[in-house]
């Protein structure tokens, strides 16, 4: 009979956070499928530059060890736009207007990067698509978190899966493109395309080392079409700023638009009735129906130096151990993408060129199938267990791999849970550093920029370890990062728990100081 009553009990919490959750979204679709799409946007122009960046170096006629620096202009300049986003975040207007032209760059870079005839015209190129995607990577959590709230955590979910999409989507679309063999013609015989296919997978996942001994011509006549994947690329992408411009124009930002006309969130105060199986459940979607005028408000005053002596010293460790979370993770990221492939074909793994190709594809594939399995049990556990739980499991499998590393199957395994348990931490993180600080929006940007720098730091840092002691030391180094990773996530459980004390004293102190005044009044 208990059973039956929990039972009864469970089913009805679980529709009441169903209809929630669903409600939430229809009052917020447009913003949300917006915010999506920029995602879809950062995940094709992630993936797409390895693959292509033989065929650019015909194209340029440069080194190979020039045109790798490409790699490096477009990370940093990611970083920096993923700094820089946070200011663009002051108003709503200028959010969406950001992000209509980040959006837009995309697309006309890609359209220009064909006519780069030349290294630092492609490098600028490259650099300009860096920022843009910071900016949108910054600005759509950002939204995303300020309009869900407590319940971003989901929908934070969907948003870095589409990541994981447009980045199995861009090799898939660059690949009938791709020459086989040496695109320009030289005295000499072309390289074989077993050789092309090996320099591909190398730099399909941004690696820049170990390039040195490979000699391409750089004289001659170009013969590549990897100009129809880039303007098919920026076609694709090309509907991403007109969906912007689209909610611009519903939200009545756009300066053009002169006549006040009901916001798109203000139509849809039907939603203040939507009736629950309890009470205490219903949404309460009133409280986010502007989401831009009170999470940017707060925002911007968490972030004035006048306030930082009034913050207590665990708000700044909140900002920076949640920030050194994801540093790490992504960092993991980063360099196992850049390097697995690096690591199979050497001694003493030892993996055919074409068997160990499929290792990064792999990995992007278990990091989507995470985010989309994440998505669900977001529903149900809290960013905390599942944020503990992907922690520990990236060690585990770090160190299974590290133990079985003479087995070509548990490679292939291992980058597969690798991928899983780490896809969701990035999402979680932001999710769970939010609510404990109240979704003032200062610990999204912290959090953005501080993993973009890991992704591009630890990444040079492991192909300089390699290049100094071996293909073993990228998984003891991605070890090394996992066990660090895990330690500042312990150390950001204790601050969580002291700042929670000093908020509840703050309070209690602030309620205490009121009574005197109320019974001052009455008298």
């Amino acid at each position: 009979m208990n059973g039956r009553v929990f039972d009864r009990n469970c089913n009805l919490i679980l529709k009441v956070v169903d209809e929630r959750m669903w409600a939430l979204f229809r009052s917020h679709w447009q913003h949300t499928l917006t915010y999506w799409s920029g995602f879809f946007s950062f995940g094709l122009c992630l993936a797409l530059l390895g693959p292509t960046v033989l065929d650019l170096r015909c194209q340029t006629q440069a080194t190979l060890q020039g045109i790798t620096l490409v790699f490096f202009a477009q990370q940093f300049c990611l970083f920096v736009g993923s700094t820089v986003g946070g200011f663009f975040s002051k108003s709503f207007a200028c959010s969406l207007s950001s992000l209509a032209a980040s959006t837009f760059i995309i697309s006309v870079v890609f359209a220009f990067i064909p006519i780069c005839r030349n290294l630092p015209m492609l490098a600028i190129a490259m650099a300009i698509t860096g920022l843009a995607m910071g900016v949108i990577d910054t600005i759509s959590n950002l939204q995303l978190v300020k309009i869900y709230q407590k319940d971003s955590t989901v929908f934070l979910q969907v948003l870095h899966f589409f990541v994981g999409l447009g980045a199995l989507l861009s090799p898939l679309i660059a690949d009938p493109f791709l020459s086989d063999t040496d695109c320009v013609l030289g005295n000499s015989t072309n390289n074989s395309t077993s050789m092309m296919r090996h320099m591909r997978n190398k730099l399909a996942g941004r690696h820049m080392y170990n390039v040195s001994h490979f000699q391409f011509h750089t004289e001659g006549e170009v013969v590549t079409n990897v100009s129809y994947a880039f303007w098919i690329m920026a076609l694709i992408n090309l509907p991403v700023p007109i969906a912007v411009l689209v909610l611009m124009y519903r939200e009545r930002v756009v300066t053009c638009f002169s006549e006040r006309s009901p916001r798109l969130l203000e139509g849809d105060i039907h939603m203040r009735a939507i009736k629950m199986p309890r009470e205490s459940e219903q949404v309460d979607v009133t409280s986010q129906e502007h989401p831009e005028s009170t999470g940017n408000a707060n925002m911007m005053n968490c972030c004035q130096l006048s306030r930082l002596n009034e913050l207590p010293l665990s708000f700044f460790g909140l900002h920076i151990f949640g920030g050194m979370v994801l540093f790490f993770s992504d960092g993991i990221v980063g360099s196992y993408t850049g390097f697995v492939y690096t690591y199979a074909v050497a001694p003493p793994m030892n993996l055919p060129h074409k068997m160990a190709g499929y290792l990064t594809s792999v990995f992007w594939a278990s990091i989507t199938v995470g985010r989309l399995a994440s998505i669900p049990l977001s529903y149900r556990i809290k960013p905390v267990r599942l944020l503990m739980f992907n922690q520990v499991g990236v060690i585990v499998t770090l160190f299974l791999l590290l133990i079985l590393y003479m087995s070509s199957v548990f490679l292939f395994i291992g980058t597969c849970f690798l991928g899983l348990f780490i896809s969701s931490i990035y999402p979680c993180m932001l999710a769970f550093t939010e609510d404990i600080l109240d979704y003032k929006g200062c610990a999204t940007t912290v959090l953005v920029t501080c993993a973009g720098m890991g992704e591009m730091l630890l990444q040079l840092l492991v192909g300089s370890v390699i290049n100094s002691y071996g293909s073993y030391s990228f998984l003891l180094c991605g070890m090394i990062f996992g066990c660090m990773g895990f330690t500042v996530f312990l150390v950001l459980l204790l601050v969580q728990h002291v700042h929670k004390n000093y908020r509840t004293a703050a309070t209690n102190t602030a309620s205490l100081a009121e009574k005197p005044e109320a019974n001052g009044v009455n008298h």
